[in-house]
């Protein structure tokens, strides 16, 4: 397997982005990573995740989607969809390279989300494998293995050099890209640090968690289930459990009036908000434990029952530590499992 030594990061950086933009996680503050713009000298963080996921790349919290132009009773449309520039993420985690494919099950469904598309066509992810998950972390729980990656090409860490695998064309267009930076390297290292990984896992918090008693044929039984209430009684609807989440695709669609002309965007939404899905005659979901429960039923029931069994949770473990009443996925699976 080819590899670089991690003291070579910064050269091997820089040349991804002579020749295409480049984003990798880097520190924002103590204890919080994002993903930044790569600029020379810019290193790569040592935390195990970013505090927002890399879903922002694919599906932006806010973009425009069209102008329009009024003339008296004449209406002006502007497509301003423009190609958009091929793109490097690097560094992104098996849990949040797991969250593409629900988000693609989404967007490149009939009818295909054209701007969604043209980021995901000229986008390359490349991932890196995790060697330090936290108590947080159970990405295993949906059969993901932070070992092993998906994405367009891997990365493995083994202390002293990162190995490149590619698991497609695109990713092997990615390292052919470096190879000149690359050389062949024995994996006999990377194999034990896969392995102490893998041992770690299993003694997580979280480990024996099971999707078996969830899917689309328990709609029924939960969406009656008198543990609503008092699972989201103290819930704030703040929405924060929402826009950490690597899979959450909720949106809305407003219009914005500039004085110069109609600028019509798209922005993120989040079904805990009063407001949320809100028509002419009123909302559907006029109370917090209704709007509570769509959230983690939507995740646990709605959607592996119209996606072959696949689940809305990748196992990030952002809501777990950035809730700020402690609330969370596993406190309801746990919950719904007590007959």
């Amino acid at each position: 397997m080819l590899k670089i030594s991690k003291s070579r990061l910064g050269e091997l950086f820089d040349a991804v982005a002579a020749k295409q933009t480049l984003y990798i996680p880097a520190d924002r503050e103590v204890g919080a990573a994002e993903y930044k713009k790569y600029e020379s000298g810019m290193e790569l963080t040592k935390e195990l995740n970013t505090v927002r996921s890399a879903k922002d790349f694919f599906f932006p919290q806010t973009e425009n989607l069209a102008d329009f132009r009024l003339e008296g009773k004449n209406i002006e449309i502007k497509d301003i969809r423009e190609e958009c520039e091929d793109f490097v993420v690097f560094g992104v985690r098996a849990c949040d390279a797991r969250s593409f494919t629900i988000l693609d099950k989404v967007f490149l469904c009939e009818p295909v989300d054209s701007f969604y598309k043209n980021r995901r066509d000229h986008g390359t992810v490349v991932t890196m494998a995790c060697t330090r998950p936290a108590e947080t972390c159970f990405c295993q729980t949906f059969g993901i293995d932070p070992t092993a990656p998906e994405g367009d090409a891997a990365c493995f860490d083994d202390g002293e050099s990162i190995f490149f695998k590619a698991n497609n064309e695109k990713g092997q267009a990615f390292i052919d890209s470096i190879a000149s930076l690359l050389e062949e390297g024995d994996t006999a290292k990377l194999d034990e640090v896969q392995a102490k990984t893998k041992a770690i896992m299993e003694k997580l918090p979280l480990a024996k968690l099971s999707t078996e008693n969830f899917g689309g044929d328990k709609l029924s039984e939960y969406f009656n289930s008198d543990k609503w209430g008092e699972l989201s009684e103290a819930c704030l609807g703040c929405g924060t459990c929402t826009f950490v989440c690597p899979t959450c695709q909720c949106y809305d669609i407003k219009d914005f009036n500039t004085g110069h002309g109609i600028r019509r965007f798209r922005c993120w939404d989040s079904c805990m908000y009063s407001d949320f899905t809100k028509m002419a005659h009123g909302n559907p979901r006029l109370t917090q434990l209704e709007r509570f429960r769509q959230r983690f039923m939507h995740k646990l029931v709605y959607f592996p029952a119209n996606n072959n069994g696949e689940f809305g949770c990748v196992g990030c473990g952002r809501c777990l530590s950035k809730c700020p009443i402690s609330m969370n996925i596993i406190k309801v699976m746990k919950a719904l499992e007590v007959k």
